[in-house]
């Protein structure tokens, strides 16, 4: 795969990011939801962390994890110039694409969705508001908005730790940026062995 192929990959999955974040954003509140199925429901929540909603506690955890991404950022992108450089296979470059679309696009979120959008609880956001975002530079908070509860209800009683308490599988809530991560190192794993190759001991 060329890097012109890998750039317009990155392109486009970037683009239905940022445009359904876009759409998110400014078309429903913090907490609104659609069900689409019982197991398949759009539900607005942002998230000042990790992939999959998980956080950094302190006060400076949201910073450090904006500034770990911006130097992450530049290894991916690294990887992949060297990797279709070095005539890779298309398998390890479609993946690593993923991953650095999926990386750039929460990277996004994190630095200007603060002072772009204004706060979104009993509101619908603003773009670019007169008064300001609901944050500074490099503050902001990622959109996710694809919610899979595939069940839920109370596991049974003989079960260690957990039994008699309320469950729901599968409880995060994420984006298309998270799911671009996911899948690139899906593929990288599943197909480790096209991805990555041994070249084999030739007899002299």
């Amino acid at each position: 795969m060329s890097l012109k192929k890998a750039g317009i990959l990155i392109f486009v999955l970037l683009l239905i990011d940022q445009v359904s974040k876009f759409y998110i954003k400014t078309n429903f509140m913090i907490g609104e939801e659609i069900k689409v199925f019982d197991w398949f429901r759009i539900l607005f929540v942002e998230n000042e962390g990790m992939a999959w909603g998980a956080q950094i506690p302190g006060e400076y955890g949201k910073l450090a994890l904006t500034l770990f991404r911006l130097v992450a950022i530049v290894g991916i992108g690294y990887w992949l110039w060297d990797s279709v450089k070095k005539k890779a296979t298309a398998v390890l470059i479609a993946g690593i694409s993923l991953i650095f679309s999926g990386a750039m696009g929460n990277i996004i979120d994190s630095v200007f969705y603060g002072i772009i959008f204004n706060d979104s609880h009993g509101q619908l956001a603003t773009f670019m508001p007169e008064g300001g975002g609901y944050g500074t530079l490099f503050h902001g908070k990622v959109v996710d908005m694809l919610y899979f509860p595939l069940w839920s209800g109370y596991l049974p009683e003989w079960i260690p730790f957990w039994g008699g308490q309320y469950f729901t599988f599968f409880d995060p809530v994420f984006n298309i940026a998270d799911s671009c991560i996911f899948v690139g190192f899906v593929l990288l794993l599943i197909f480790n062995k096209k991805a990555f190759p041994k070249e084999e001991n030739k007899e002299a």
